[in-house]
């Protein structure tokens, strides 16, 4: 069983810059990747962006193109997420998420089994 521990979450003014970190545990295999969610109070959760360990192909949400960046750690399955220029409307709680799949990570959060309890990320105004 997987399991995925997130950290680096925070308060921070808007324009400011955060990094989350996301380490998974567990054995993986072939087409493994990992993403983050968010969620913010009232919302659905919605994709931020995702990244496979193979390949290295990356897919970002709208919202996240030109401001968020996810790139692997140097040491295990860690993925990051830098997030600059951050705007109140990016407060949320945001969550690890991994999985398998063919192709570039998917913005469906069902094809993602493995889930972290998530950070809070707070932007202010």
């Amino acid at each position: 069983q997987m399991q995925l521990a997130e950290s680096g979450g925070g308060l921070v003014q808007a324009g400011g810059s955060l990094r989350l970190s996301c380490a998974a545990a567990g054995r993986t295999f072939g087409n493994f990747g990992m993403g983050w969610f968010r969620q913010a109070p009232g919302k659905e959760r919605e994709f931020v962006a995702g990244l496979t360990w193979s390949g290295g192909m990356k897919t970002y949400a709208d919202s996240a193109k030109g401001r968020f960046t996810i790139f692997p750690a140097n040491a295990g399955k860690t993925v990051l997420l830098e997030m600059n220029s951050l705007k109140p409307e990016d407060t949320a709680a945001y969550y690890c998420a991994a999985g398998y799949w063919v192709g570039p990570p998917p913005s469906n959060d069902r094809q993602y089994a493995y889930w972290g309890q998530g950070t809070q990320v707070t932007v202010s105004s």
